[in-house]
């Protein structure tokens, strides 16, 4: 891991300043991006927010996102992340708060400098449904004055460079192509910052891992950072190393992805010839709520789990299956959001 996320701030975790007024844990983003670790942040943002009319779509939220991570912005749809990003992008203007993006703080005067080293995906790709892949790309290339070699170069990162779909017209691609295209056109130039809403929408699961390993990638192979929004947990657990976590608008939880799981619950769900009786004889053991037949123990290590075994071998009971469980992403994500009181 690079050493722009070993700062003490991103191994706690941080919150924004809004939850830790509700109890919430870590320095906030405003104060994590002074010192010596602020010259390695791609994006901070403080007290981001932005309403419309009596609606706050986005409240007080503070991102940090390293360089060279990749960032999953999770969230329920409608949380707010895609009015975060149009925020970063300047599409749209924030109500209060401010924005840094690359080390440069970000204003209407200086918008159009700053977002040219930064690619983007928001929603839908914009493309002319009459003309081909290249031909759009073309477009691309001559606005940000590129070699002809980076069409080529991008089109082949996202696999649309097969022969047969050179005179194809983007109106016939499919939805997962249109998408793999406009990340071919986030991709020109190789900008140091990608900011991609939902880049998985409309692919099947061959195209969903390529795109995945992709981004995964792209720290590495171009020194980039990759800010990738998403409401599929599942899909950020694979290819992210940090993650904030949005929801009604407000920040609820943000720092290294292991820092996240390291949050869940561990235990061993176990089952003897004689449950009553081991539920008596080890300690903490209780009847597992979502499986009678089992008995819940809290997580030990593989001598602890020796030792028990051989402890209630030699009371006649006889351990039948023992297995280590931990609460998945979804059931964190669920528990910080406060949405597994509703399910």
């Amino acid at each position: 891991m690079v050493d722009s996320v070993r700062c003490p701030a991103e191994r706690q975790g941080i919150a924004s300043e809004s939850h830790r007024e509700r109890g919430g844990f870590g320095r906030t983003a405003a104060q994590a991006s002074t010192g010596p670790c602020a010259a390695r942040m791609a994006v901070t943002t403080t007290g981001l927010t932005k309403r419309y009319g009596d609606a706050c779509v986005v409240d007080r939220v503070s991102l940090v996102v390293p360089e060279h991570a990749v960032y999953g912005f999770l969230g329920p749809n409608g949380a707010g992340k895609s009015t975060t990003m149009k925020m970063l992008l300047g599409l749209v203007h924030p109500t209060e708060g401010s924005a840094a993006v690359l080390g440069n703080p970000l204003t209407p005067a200086n918008r159009l400098d700053v977002l040219r080293r930064v690619g983007s995906l928001i929603e839908s790709p914009s493309c002319y449904p009459h003309l081909t892949a290249r031909e759009n790309l073309e477009i691309v290339r001559q606005l940000r004055g590129l070699p002809t070699s980076e069409i080529d170069e991008v089109l082949g990162i996202v696999r649309l460079d097969d022969p047969s779909l050179r005179r194809k017209r983007v109106g016939n691609f499919s939805l997962g192509m249109k998408q793999r295209l406009g990340i071919a056109a986030a991709l020109m130039g190789k900008p140091p910052l990608l900011l991609l809403d939902e880049p998985t929408n409309g692919l099947d699961p061959s195209g969903i891992h390529e795109i995945r390993a992709l981004i995964k990638g792209l720290p590495r192979m171009f020194n980039m950072t990759v800010v990738v929004s998403s409401h599929l947990l599942s899909e950020v657990d694979q290819m992210a190393d940090h993650i904030g976590i949005i929801n009604k608008g407000h920040m609820v939880w943000q720092g290294p992805l292991a820092d996240l799981h390291a949050r869940g619950r561990r235990w061993i769900s176990l089952r003897t010839t004689d449950n009553s009786r081991a539920c008596e004889l080890v300690l903490g053991a209780q009847i597992d709520s979502d499986n009678a037949s089992y008995l819940r123990v809290g997580a030990v290590d593989d001598a602890g789990a020796a030792r028990m075994s051989l402890y209630l071998a030699e009371r006649g009971i006889g351990v039948v299956r023992m297995e280590e469980h931990e609460d998945s992403l979804e059931d964190i994500f669920l528990a910080l959001t406060g949405m597994e009181e509703t399910l």
